[in-house]
């Protein structure tokens, strides 16, 4: 497919419903060559058509990358980077032209006389819900007690800049206008101008960030996506949820009801991120606060503008005072109030004094007035004026509150644990650290029933430079000191990462009550369950938590206080656990981790909700939301559901308003199945077999990643990872803590930049490491079973072979030739051939002759994307080579130019896997 190739026009039609894309891609590769030969010159644009035409051939013979390879080496430097620029651009729209192209099929399908509900829409879900023998009212009861709540979280290897984002959002506005039927000839071509002149904008803006962001810049990112896409998206689906219960219950949806929250961590993940401190979450709170305000304003003022109503109810004139525009006077002291919210939220922000003048401190403040206005409305006749922009109000502020988005916060245990311990040594009490963990117990219950404050003054007070300990340990005090400051509606809860015992909760909590927070203010403490060890025992450790009388007490005091039962979150982590035990040994430990959970939950009546900490890769628990959710172990979704959605993920789930919808109903419905219909829980035979299986694949992955002395060095040359963790592309250190040598070992690689390194080199390698071997050993019959009859097996089964099918032994072995010295090319090639026996073994057991064989749609899309990804590959390999060989500093021209274009083929690849680790 020529970049200049110009596209005939055609509507989505069932017969050819994929002609409408590729007619948008032609159309944006075109686009992108009259760039090309504009601001490049024609030499420039025939050099990457005669690299892409070179990168198709070489998918037909076996020698082709090697020629191809050798072409890119003869690169200049200045043409290195535009040139995996433009690969990379393409990959990009057509990224924008498939996401546009979901939204079309959606609207095509509705619009269809007749036609069959999309899969996972409330309207196709339902039905077949009530013919499975749900009644309507057990259906309508779970929707109002669905409790899902989707939290966002900053990403260490995000590679798009916000201004490219906005960019890309602008031209899938574009492609959305090209779809209107009744174009005129000029307002095609008019459509067209505009695209060639964002294309034309993104390919002269710099795509390279020259300093790292910060956490306060993450937190903006954050926000873009609720002005931009939520905002409009969560009305649009609670009133597409209403009409679906209407119809198939007879009941509507309540305005109180939000079946799908949003949560945060940007600005409050201080897990190893030593940037985020306690002004950052101060101001992460505040710039939500504001956003809130702002998008709160735009909508009052509309709404005051339509409701220009004479005559309201006498408990609305009494409000209004004297107005002869009743609605109008009352939305406009809400105005007033919104209008100072937003002033006192950019004074915190500048750091003056936020003065004394009225603002919102409430969500309940809102509703007041928009409850008001409701029953004014429907008094005198006029109810269907509340149908409209008021309704959309009122669920918005279900949904969003004042914060627009409730920030949690997460530590890791050991940080409460050192705070703890310079405490009691402090106080002549002893080492905290070395205390047995009922030790521990003893001292934290003891302690959270003393009036008495616990911290010396003069610990939290001293000021003691280079004191590197201290002033970890103050940190850890002033966030706890800064949550009162902050306010409950803007909060979430408090996450203890590498969590292992009951102690690391109970820490939390009393270094809550001595920031003077009561039961009733403190945040809800989550422990994160992540390594595999961690997970074995996750039942056994809830069970001694619950049976704390002091404990008990607390959830009990929190479900008299909300008025509902008693509740313990737990969040388990995918991304740590895989690294840990590799991907299939860890998918069964967090099975089984839930079951125990479950289990011991029932056993305390408690009730349990999961939260579950995926990433977007397969390696790190990503894949599709429905089929995650429903291939959970029965009982562990019961109406509540919290789930990460991190870095790229939230562009390719919210980015766009009908995507957003979309992603906003599937995790509903998904829900909704999984808590009616769960899943029967696994024969015994299958748990003997997967036992088997997962102790065999974490052995295998064990042997290398832990055992294998060559297996660091290897990994450090044939991966960019070194050079990854300089690059300006997340706030947060690629690893948790110092290490000696070259920055460690493995086990203190984040989970993240390690999947990304490997998704790079298109080795995949965490994904489906130890997978063969444990296979290989076992029987094809029994396999082949499971895979048939356990949706579990087949879902872990079915992302391996995804996974593999974008796996490119190939190219993995060009990085080798390049990088890698030459004792340690054997561990590359046995790499590269436990990746083959593992493909094979996968087909054995799903029967396929080829990966992807059932998936048309997925397997076409790797195909178009691979002669455009490959080259990207050839061109960061040769760029690592003479990165690596090169010298100078910093400021040195030559080695920022190279730097540069690796940072666009990071960029490119990242396009083309539709990942970033």
């Amino acid at each position: 497919m020529s970049i200049q190739e110009r596209p005939e026009s055609a509507p989505v039609t069932h017969e050819d419903p994929e002609q409408p894309l590729r007619d948008d891609v032609r159309l944006l590769g075109r686009l992108l060559g009259e760039v090309l030969q504009s601001q490049e010159g024609m030499a420039l644009y025939e050099t990457v058509e005669e690299i892409r035409q070179s990168a198709k051939a070489a998918r037909a013979g076996s020698e082709g990358h090697r020629e191809l390879a050798a072409r890119l080496e003869t690169l200049e430097l200045e043409d290195a980077l535009p040139v995996a620029r433009a690969f990379s651009q393409f990959l990009t729209l057509a990224n924008i032209a498939e996401q546009h192209h979901r939204i079309r099929r959606r609207r095509w399908y509705r619009r269809q006389p007749g036609a069959e509900p999309q899969r996972g829409s409330c309207d196709e879900a339902f039905p077949r819900l009530l013919e499975a023998g749900v009644t309507p009212e057990e259906l309508r009861r779970t929707v109002l007690s669905m409790e899902v709540e989707l939290v966002l979280t900053a990403h260490p290897t995000e590679v798009v800049r916000r201004t490219l984002v906005r960019a890309f959002g602008r031209i899938a506005s574009l492609l959305e206008a090209r779809d209107r039927p009744d174009l005129t000839t000029d307002e095609q071509r008019a459509t067209e101008a505009a695209l060639y002149r964002e294309i034309l904008t993104i390919w002269e803006t710099d795509e390279v960030r020259h300093h790292r962001p910060t956490p306060e810049d993450e937190v903006k990112g954050g926000l873009v996506t609720f002005e931009q896409t939520l905002w409009n998206a969560v009305p649009a689906f609670l009133r597409d949820l209403d009409e679906a219960l209407e119809a198939h219950t007879g009941e509507g949806l309540p305005l109180a009801a939000a079946p799908v929250r949003f949560g945060s961590w940007m600005g409050g993940d201080r897990d190893g991120n030593p940037n985020v401190q306690p002004e950052t979450t101060r101001r992460a709170c505040w710039l939500g606060r504001w956003m809130a305000a702002h998008l709160y304003l735009a909508e009052v003022e509309a709404l005051r503008s339509e409701l220009s109503l004479k005559r309201g109810s006498a408990e609305l004139e009494r409000a209004a005072g004297t107005s002869r525009e009743p609605y109008r006077a009352l939305l406009g002291n809400l105005r007033d109030r919104l209008k100072a919210t937003r002033r006192r939220m950019e004074r915190l922000l500048d750091g003056e004094d936020p003065g004394t003048e009225p603002f919102l401190q409430s969500a309940a403040q809102l509703r007041r007035v928009f409850e008001l206005c409701r029953r004014s409305l429907v008094e005198t006749g006029c109810a269907p004026l509340a149908r409209g922009r008021l309704l959309d109000l009122e669920r918005r502020l279900a949904c969003f509150g004042i914060a627009l988005v409730r920030l949690d916060i997460r530590q890791e245990a050991d940080r409460h644990t050192e705070a703890l311990d310079l405490i009691t040594e402090t106080l002549g009490l002893g080492s905290y650290r070395a205390w047995s963990e009922d030790e521990r117990q003893a001292f934290l219950l003891r302690e959270l029933d003393n009036p008495r404050p616990l911290i010396p003054p003069e610990l939290a007070e001293r000021d003691a430079p280079g004191d590197q300990r201290l002033a970890r340990v103050q940190d850890v005090l002033s966030t706890c000191r800064m949550l009162p400051e902050v306010g409950g509606e803007l909060l979430g809860a408090y996450v203890i990462s590498m969590a292992s015992s009951p102690s690391d909760v109970l820490a939390v909590h009393l270094l809550q009550k001595e920031a003077g927070l009561d039961a009733g203010q403190r945040l809800r403490v989550v422990p994160l369950l992540e390594t595999r060890a961690d997970l074995e025992t996750a039942g056994q450790t809830l069970e001694r938590l619950l049976t704390i009388p002091w404990y008990r007490a607390q959830l009990r005091a929190t479900a008299e206080a909300r008025r509902g039962a008693e509740r313990q979150e737990i969040m388990i982590g995918y991304s740590d656990s895989a690294k840990d035990a590799g991907r299939l040994a860890a998918s069964w430990a967090l099975y089984k981790a839930q079951e125990d959970l479950v289990a011991a939950a029932e056993a305390a009546g408690v009730e349990l909700t999961l939260f579950h900490g995926r990433g977007g890769t397969v390696g790190r628990g990503g894949g599709p939301t429905h089929q995650a959710i429903r291939s959970q172990p029965p009982g562990s979704v019961a109406g509540r559901l919290r789930v990460t959605e991190q870095g790229e993920m939230i562009r390719a789930k919210f980015g766009l308003p009908g995507i957003a919808l979309r992603t906003l109903e599937v995790y509903a419905t998904a829900v909704l199945e999984a808590t009616l219909r769960p899943p029967a829980p696994p024969a015994p035979a299958w748990r003997e077999t997967m036992d088997a299986l997962a102790d065999r694949a974490c052995a295998s992955y064990r042997s290398l990643v832990r055992e294998e002395p060559d297996f660091v060095p290897y990994f450090r040359t044939a991966t960019p990872e070194p050079e990854l963790a300089g690059l300006n592309i997340g706030s947060r250190p690629a690893r948790r803590r110092s290490a000696p040598g070259e920055g460690g070992g493995v086990e203190s690689l984040r989970a993240i930049p390690w999947v990304f390194a490997w998704t790079q080199t298109r080795l995949m390698l965490p994904a489906w490491l130890g997978t063969g071997e444990a296979l290989e050993d076992a029987e094809g019959a029994v396999l082949r079973g499971l895979y048939r009859d356990w949706t579990f097996f087949r879902s872990t089964l079915d992302l391996i072979e995804m996974v593999l099918a974008k796996a490119e032994a190939g190219i993995a072995a060009h990085y080798d030739r390049l990088l890698v010295p030459e004792e340690l090319l054997d561990l590359g090639a046995r790499l590269r051939r436990r990746l083959g026996t593992t493909a094979t073994q996968v087909l054995r057991v799903t029967g396929h002759q080829t990966l992807l064989e059932d998936d048309a749609v997925l397997r076409r899309s790797i195909a178009v994307r691979n002669p455009y990804v490959d080259p990207i590959n050839l061109v960061q390999g040769e760029l690592l080579r003479r990165l690596r060989g090169e010298g100078g500093g910093e400021d040195d021209p030559r080695r920022q130019a190279l730097e540069d274009a690796f940072m666009a083929t990071v960029n490119g690849i990242a396009a083309g896997m539709r990942n970033t680790g």
